[in-house]
């Protein structure tokens, strides 16, 4: 092959296109699969995207149909003619091989967008980006080629392969009810309900402004890598990172956040403190304050991430309304609806491909006075549609008047956390009680019960250590979400 020639194989080309050609059974395996640009040769792909015309027409897709779309689309010549056509079908005895044929023809195009990838990554890097943009960019070129070649082909089940393995997770959780329990959220009767956050899953809380989506998300990274010991990846767009450590180390050490910034701390506070800062440090989370970021660049920083520590469990964004897809066309509301359904479909991919639960939160539209809904969820329907689980967070205190809290209809620190889609699971509400001090969110201990005393109870002198969450709410026993209707 000459040097200055792209990647192929003449041979291979010429020989699948005759394997499409004699046998209808390749033509509904393979042929809509097909892309014009696995083939390199111009005559190739012009055949190509005839036979695909035939084949959509519902015909079969022969040397004579074949002849006539090219000469309806001239076509004919530039194909090479009509001798070129029959060669192709002389030249190949038999279909049999054409998997290796495939093989060959998809080998030379991945080599070639690669190339050609190459070539754009030096084109950008000579014009002297920004370290991180130059960075980003290459990796987004690496990354299209990667998802365009990720893909599964359609299989039976006569091998009985698949059936076997659901079947073998079926007596696993028999003989083990925690056998595929996925990373617990630290919340007993939401992790009941989902058996935890499972792998792959791309899992949306939603909220309006100040319902505390950040917080929940929070507590559920810290019970899974401060507790269980897991590395998760929190990619932050809206807060900076001492915000995040500072939310981590109240919440843990279960200290005032309000006591802290003003300086009134006791002993027994700044003890908490110390002890919840030490384990924080040898803690695997890793936090990406940047203010602009797109699913290609997280996908990157994660792959990185789980190469250093040998895996990664978790992955939690805050949130998707702030991200970017890293394409240039969107100006209109049209468009930024686009942008949002490219990002959470890449949100779900990654998802796939790292094998860990993605937490997104998402905001819901502020015009809203009934329960949140899927259709509240801001700017596209394909943040329901590309996730397979869908929480919202309810607090009736975040949005109750003086005379509402002061008539006891609107109980102080209630949350309601509603469980709208599951994908593989039940639906459900599970109540809570949020601690705003701390910026955490507990467990009750009846999912009816009114707010316990000890809650009620005024603040003391600064003086005094006051109740934290484990006080205010004991150990409970397994009780469990409330259904839907």
């Amino acid at each position: 092959m000459a040097n200055n020639l792209m990647p192929h194989s003449t041979d291979a080309e010429e020989a699948l296109l005759g394997c499409l050609l004699i046998d209808e059974q390749v033509q509904s395996d393979i042929l809509e699969s097909l892309r014009e640009d696995y083939f390199y040769t111009e005559a190739h792909r012009l055949i190509l995207n005839a036979m695909k015309a035939v084949f959509a027409s519902r015909k079969t897709v022969d040397l004579v149909t074949l002849t006539d779309r090219l000469e309806l689309d001239g076509n004919l010549e530039r194909a090479g003619g009509l001798q070129s056509l029959t060669s192709l079908a002389s030249a190949t005895p038999s279909a049999a091989n054409f998997k290796q044929y495939l093989e060959i023809v998809k080998r030379d195009a991945v080599n070639r967008a690669l190339i050609r990838a190459s070539r754009d990554i030096i084109e950008s890097s000579q014009k002297g980006l920004e370290e991180q943009d130059a960075i980003a960019y290459a990796e987004k070129q690496i990354y299209d080629i990667s998802k365009e070649t990720n893909g599964s082909s359609l299989t039976g089940l006569a091998d009985g392969a698949v059936i076997d393995e659901v079947i073998r997770r079926f007596e696993d959780i028999a003989n083990d009810p925690n056998a595929l329990r996925g990373i617990e959220t630290g919340f007993k009767h939401l992790d009941r309900i989902t058996n935890g956050l499972q792998r792959s899953d791309l899992i949306v809380i939603a909220a309006r402004p100040g319902m505390g989506k950040t917080s929940l998300a929070m507590n559920i990274v810290e019970h899974a890598c401060l507790n269980r010991g897991k590395v998760a990846a929190v990619f932050s767009l809206e807060m900076p990172r001492v915000q995040i450590v500072q939310r981590l180390l109240c919440a843990h050490a279960e200290v005032s956040m309000e006591k802290a910034l003003s300086g009134k701390l006791v002993q027994r506070e700044w003890k908490n403190l110390m002890l919840a800062g030490d384990k924080l440090r040898n803690s695997d989370i890793y936090i990406d304050d940047s203010s602009r970021i797109t699913p290609a660049q997280i996908l990157s920083k994660c792959r990185r991430l789980a190469s250093q520590k040998g895996r990664l469990d978790l992955v939690m964004i805050d949130y998707i309304q702030l991200m970017g897809s890293g394409e240039k066309n969107t100006g209109s509301d049209f468009n930024r609806q686009q942008e949002i359904a490219s990002i959470t479909r890449d949100l779900k991919i990654m998802a796939k491909e790292l094998n860990v639960p993605v937490i997104a939160l998402s905001q819901l539209r502020r015009i809203q006075t009934k329960e949140p809904q899927l259709s509240d969820l801001r700017e596209s329907g394909a943040i329901e549609q590309d996730a397979d689980i869908v929480m919202f967070i309810n607090r009736p205190e975040a949005t109750a008047t003086k005379e509402e809290m002061a008539s006891g209809k609107i109980i102080k620190g209630a949350a309601e956390l509603t469980i709208a889609k599951h994908r593989n699971g039940a639906m459900g509400r599970i109540q809570l009680r949020f601690v705003g001090e701390t910026t955490k969110f507990v467990d009750v201990d009846d999912q009816n019960l009114p707010t316990p005393p000890e809650f009620r109870k005024p603040r003391r002198s600064d003086d005094e250590d006051l109740p934290g969450p484990e006080e205010a709410f004991p150990p409970q026993d397994d009780g469990g979400g409330i259904p839907f209707d």
